[in-house]
């Protein structure tokens, strides 16, 4: 089934290439059975003084054979973390086409890749080169390299001029139209062109008259591309009158708009082109500006002029990182006196780089555009995927999501069976971007199962043949017959039916018919759309009652956790109100505390003293009519003058001691007054806090009724939809039950939006409400 498949895939090749010679046709054959899937070539970027000394080389790359890597994964990378967990391997082994290392040099690469693709170029095949990587992988060194070391850009116009150069066509008169036309242009358009390339050509002479001297000494690119034995080797024979003419143009893809790098603009601000269908299914950048060139030094010129208007910024991870994907095509035109024969297209593409962009450092508008830079290329990633998903199966690929990206809606016809794509996958062998390059490298092993050829035509197709037309966009007459080309302004406009030409009664026949089958489609059309709107409207209230039932379950869940809330707050407030009080009493009487045996033992002492005192002042008014002391020694006969002294001298102690204690005891009734003095404003103040913090209390219980009624309300609001609900269901009970006719005229509305209005008005003039907890019972 296989070999069947291919061998019918050869057969269209060499139907759509029936204008070349026998030979030619035969090698195509050939080529397309040699080589089934895509091409895809590995470049490794040889490290850099920077990332020697920042310790990234840790054998993270290891070249095999010729065909065949290793990638080993680092410590620290995602990879290795993963592996150590047992998801994942640490080793991966890929193969391609060929691969090249970091001692490759620019002119190798051309010979190993591009040249037997220049070959197909100039036989008349549409080709497509596009390199692939991370960034800061070499890609665009890859395609244009530098002055003194050109990449394959340059040697592919180098090689192309080698073999065109002494068949030019000196006239600008024939123009590449959409994706296989030609125009022809009068002598004003042919005016207008020629100015507009020396504009282009004029603002970079200087800089290249620059280049040109300091290289002069240097070998010319041809010395290595040597084609001067191109016809005798690939059956490229042309006849004496052949003649060929080279245009250009030169695009990128930035942020998903195109834009022209070979457009004069005056202002800042650039203009964007659409990406069009030229009614084929071939896409065109629509407005897009073609120059005709003549010889290296134009086209190299141009490649300078349009690099100068490309997007490129400085990251982190590159110093000058282009930030658009850009698109060089060269088209070929075969001309044989005032006809042109065939058209062939050679498109070079340089990919932006994939990036991370916490590693990039990468924000603001670098971010957005690392964001449609990362897009696209996942996008083309998903078109070679669902390519090779297709092929597995082996049934034809109807789903590829070509048209999500600009990038991929123009590579459409070069995965379909209309060209011939090759991919140049370009990595960095640096520890930090490990997981990005494995990443690239999976995504180059799909892309290496996929078929050059991916798309079979149901019809056989024809020979292809470019359409001219003339300078204002018309098909031009060959050999008599109107070219089946429509212009631009027709891509997308439908032919209208002359109907003119039928009879009278095949109209009215015709007519009748039409309105019979359309009144019948138009009876199936509204039968289907009622079943339709039945299912729908059984589904939305399926939806609207599970919807209900979760809203009714999570409204007890949050009346429940509301409640619990509230009581926990509500106890916890108690707790804290109690142990601020006593706090509060405790802070007060600590400092002026009295431990009862203490103030009852002074209290008995006081006592004592007291006791003392009135006896004293009972004993004083006893002696104080009595004669003084020295008095009484006087008046009293001295019978013993030694004892006296002694009497009289312990009588003033006594009353001495007496005074003193009496003083003592007086102080002592004092402190004890003012002490019971404070405990009684100690009391009164732990009173008043004691009432206060019961008022609060007070106010949390009301506050927590008014909560309660608020949830009684909210749950008749809940009984009031219930019961709304069941009318509705109801209503569509009784809605089902009638007639699709009747139904008809009274659903014109819908089903969906009566129900939307049915439920949505009893809420819009509902607010929003809180959740409580119902009333408690008081506790007593």
């Amino acid at each position: 089934m296989e070999s069947e498949d291919m061998q019918s895939v050869d057969m269209d090749l060499t139907g759509e290439f029936s204008v070349f010679s026998p030979s030619l046709q035969q090698a195509v054959m050939s080529f397309g059975a040699e080589q089934q899937m895509m091409q895809i070539y590995l470049r490794v970027r040889p490290f850099s003084n920077e990332e020697l000394s920042g310790n990234e080389d840790q054998d993270c790359v290891v070249i095999d054979d010729g065909q065949t890597v290793t990638l080993n994964a680092p410590k620290g990378s995602a990879t290795m973390k993963s592996s150590e967990k047992g998801v994942g391997l640490s080793i991966h082994k890929f193969s391609f086409s060929k691969v090249f290392g970091p001692q490759t040099t620019q002119g190798e690469l051309f010979e190993d890749t591009v040249r037997s693709q220049v070959f197909d170029f100039l036989a008349g095949e549409n080709t497509l080169i596009f390199s692939y990587g991370v960034t800061n992988a070499g890609k665009t060194f890859t395609i244009q390299g530098t002055p003194k070391d050109p990449g394959i850009l340059p040697r592919v116009l180098d090689a192309v001029f080698s073999y065109i150069g002494g068949l030019q066509y000196e006239g600008m008169d024939l123009k590449p139209y959409l994706m296989n036309g030609a125009q022809f242009l009068d002598a004003n358009q042919v005016k207008q062109e020629r100015t507009a390339k020396m504009t282009v050509l004029a603002s970079v002479k200087d800089e290249c008259d620059h280049q040109r001297l300091s290289s002069s000494s240097e070998p010319s690119i041809s010395s290595d591309i040597t084609l001067s034995s191109l016809s005798s080797s690939n059956n490229l024979t042309e006849t004496s009158g052949d003649q060929f003419a080279l245009w250009v143009a030169f695009f990128e893809i930035y942020n998903e708009c195109v834009y022209d790098l070979l457009q004069l603009s005056q202002s800042k601000k650039r203009s964007s082109l659409r990406v069009c269908d030229d009614g084929a299914g071939n896409a065109y950048v629509k407005d897009l500006k073609w120059i005709n060139i003549q010889n290296l030094s134009e086209a190299n010129k141009l490649l300078q002029f349009g690099n100068r208007n490309r997007s490129a910024a400085t990251t982190k991870m590159n110093q000058s990182s282009s930030r658009s994907h850009s698109i060089f095509t060269m088209k070929l035109l075969k001309i044989d006196g005032q006809t042109v024969e065939r058209i062939s297209e050679f498109s070079l593409c340089d990919l932006a780089g994939l990036e991370r962009c916490n590693k990039a450092k990468t924000f603001g508008e670098r971010l957005k555009e690392a964001g449609n830079i990362n897009n696209s290329l996942l996008i083309l990633g998903k078109c070679i995927n669902s390519l090779r998903s297709g092929q597995a199966d082996g049934a034809k690929v109807a789903c590829v999501p070509f048209r999500e990206s600009k990038l991929t809606k123009l590579f459409q016809a070069f995965f379909c069976g209309k060209g011939r794509a090759t991919m140049i996958v370009n990595i960095n062998q640096c520890a930090s971007t490990y997981d990005d390059t494995l990443h690239v490298m999976k995504f180059s092993a799909i892309a290496k199962q996929v078929q050059v050829v991916q798309v079979i035509p149901d019809k056989p197709v024809e020979p292809s043949v470019p359409c001219l037309v003339g300078r204002d966009g018309k098909p031009l007459m060959r050999n008599g017959v109107l070219e089946g080309h429509p212009s631009e302004d027709e891509l997308f406009e439908e032919d209208d039916l002359d109907m003119s030409l039928l009879p009278q009664n095949e109209l009215l026949n015709i007519i009748e018919n039409l309105r019979t089958k359309f009144l019948a489609e138009r009876r199936k059309n509204l039968v289907q759309e009622m079943e339709i709107r039945k299912e729908m409207g059984d589904a939305m209230l399926q939806q609207l009652l599970e919807s209900e039932e979760l809203r009714i379950r999570q409204i007890e869940e949050l009346k429940e956790s509301y409640a619990e809330k509230l009581e926990n707050t509500f106890e916890m407030y108690k707790d804290v109100i109690k142990e601020h009080a006593y706090q509060c009493a405790m802070s007060n009487l600590e400092d002026n505390y009295v431990p009862l045996d203490e103030f009852t033992a002074e209290q008995e002492k006081a006592e004592v003293l007291r006791r003392k005192v009135s006896e004293l002042e009972d004993l004083g008014r006893c002696v104080s009519p009595l004669l003084s002391v020295d008095q009484w020694c006087q008046t009293e006969p001295l019978t013993d003058p030694g004892e006296t002294d002694d009497r009289i001298k312990h009588l003033r102690q006594e009353n001495c001691v007496l005074e003193k204690m009496c003083e003592d005891n007086k102080q002592l009734i004092l402190y004890l007054e003012k002490r019971l003095v404070d405990l009684n404003q100690t009391l009164h103040h732990v009173r008043d806090d004691f009432l206060e913090k019961s008022a609060d209390a007070e106010a949390l219980r009301k506050t927590v009724d008014e909560q309660s009624k608020s949830m009684g309300e909210v749950l008749c609001q809940n009984v009031e939809k219930d019961e709304e609900i069941a009318s509705l269901k109801a209503e569509i009970e009784k809605l089902s039950h009638k007639s699709p006719v009747q139904l008809k005229t009274r659903t014109r509305r819908g089903l969906l939006a009566n129900i939307k209005e049915s439920v949505s008005s009893p809420r819009r003039g509902t607010s929003s409400y809180s959740l409580v907890k119902p009333p408690r019972t008081p506790k007593c």
